[in-house]
């Protein structure tokens, strides 16, 4: 039977464009039909115009629709992927960001975590909610994968309200592996096996080992990564943290940085406002013509989950059913997984390193008020999440800056009460 897939967010061209390319390309979805669903009408008819465009001149056997009723798109779903924001990303970005540094806070970033976690989080998860409300009425046994962050706050929110539903949060942050590691090591990617996990955007590399032998490769990774990190931008905690830990981090500094509150001595700053200036450059041009592939992994897992090529995935987070035992059962964890017709097999990950799983527990009361004030609606719990995370120093600066932003940010934090 031919699948649905629907597409939420399908308008931004750097979403939408590449993973309809991802799903034209695959010879298991030939047949299927996709349908692009987003709340911007004419930024979903240009991306709608182009995949029809090109479907015609290649003689693509896909079936595109697009649609701004979700209830429509959604009815009778196999497969929905989420990739929204909400509002001005950017300009809301820099609010997160830079109103805590005004009273004293200092963070680092202003994305997945500390207090800029949070107010994006305040943000995009309740219309997340009201998403996956509708695939629990229309297709409840859809697999369902967020692209959206801050990942963890989002996944385990979701799950708390809607604890069957299939829900898998996807990240490309591990990618940076199969990139360096052949290079500190010098052997190719596929001659090594490696277990990585953790908090999204807070991961360790834990194992690395030569497929074939099963020699431990981290003796090598740490005589060699210092050399080969050196004088690169936005490394200075990744160094410490490989140091300190003896495990090698798979994000750089801005997001590390967000749930460490020490990092404000150790990252390199400039690197970090480099990386979001070019971040920022990248959004206005990436994929402004269908024909380039996504580079993300969520269609050759919908492949495998219909019947294709079985798979491990490097990097899914899911919620923590036992699969890290240092961490409580209620909030997301990312871990490696394989997937196959039968669904999604997570797997355990052992051995952690006590300081490593000291780090990721200050977070998790941080995650947990963050979920338990969205689904409460209560404004008393988001400043208890800010006092818990270890980047807020003083109590005067996050009532301030809860203050501050619940203003500035009403139009979409007017729930809170």
């Amino acid at each position: 039977m031919a699948s649905r897939i629907v597409l939420i967010g399908a308008g931004s061209a750097q979403f939408g464009l590449g993973t309809l390319t991802d799903i034209f390309l695959s010879e298991p979805l030939r047949g299927a039909t996709v349908v692009l669903c987003d709340i911007n009408a004419d930024a979903l008819q240009n991306v709608h115009r182009q995949a029809i465009t090109y479907t015609e001149a290649h003689q693509v056997p896909v079936r595109v629709e697009a649609t701004t009723d979700r209830g429509a798109a959604l009815k009778g779903a196999d497969f929905v992927v989420i990739s929204i924001e909400v509002g001005d990303r950017f300009a809301l970005w820099e609010q997160d960001w830079r109103i805590p540094q005004q009273f004293g806070i200092r963070q680092v970033y202003g994305e997945n975590g500390g207090p800029g976690g949070l107010f994006h989080s305040l943000r995009v998860i309740p219309p997340i909610l009201e998403i996956c409300e509708d695939i629990r009425r229309l297709c409840p046994e859809a697999w369902v994968f967020n692209f959206s962050n801050p990942m963890t706050r989002i996944c385990t929110t979701v799950k708390r309200r809607y604890p069957d539903l299939r829900l898998i949060g996807l990240c490309h942050e591990i990618a940076s592996q199969p990139r360096e590691l052949p290079e500190i090591l010098g052997m190719p990617f596929e001659r090594m096996e490696i277990v990585a996990g953790g908090l999204n955007h807070f991961s360790f590399l834990l194992e690395a080992r030569e497929r074939d032998t099963g020699r431990d490769l981290y003796p090598d990774i740490r005589a060699r990564a210092p050399a080969f990190y050196a004088g690169k931008r936005e490394r200075g905690l990744f160094r410490m943290l490989l140091e300190r830990y003896e495990r090698l981090p798979i994000t750089t500094d801005s997001h590390l940085g967000e749930y460490i509150h020490w990092a404000w001595d150790v990252v390199d700053h400039q690197g970090i406002l480099d990386f979001y200036r070019a971040y920022q450059r990248y959004c206005a041009k990436r994929a402004t013509e269908m024909g380039k592939p996504s580079g993300e992994r969520v269609i050759p897992m919908i492949e495998a989950l219909i019947g294709g090529r079985p798979l491990r995935e490097l990097a899914v987070n899911v919620m923590n059913d036992g699969w890290i035992s240092e961490l409580p059962r209620d909030i997301a964890v990312e871990t490696p997984a394989r997937i196959d017709e039968r669904g999604l097999h997570p797997e355990t990950l052992l051995g952690i390193p006590k300081g490593i799983a000291g780090l990721w527990r200050n977070q998790v009361a941080v995650i947990d008020l963050t979920a338990e004030a969205i689904l409460r609606c209560s404004k008393d719990l988001a400043l208890q999440a800010l006092l818990a995370d270890p980047v807020v120093h003083s109590v005067r600066a996050a009532e301030q800056t809860l203050a501050v932003l619940l203003e500035y940010q009403k139009d979409y934090l007017g729930y809170l009460h």
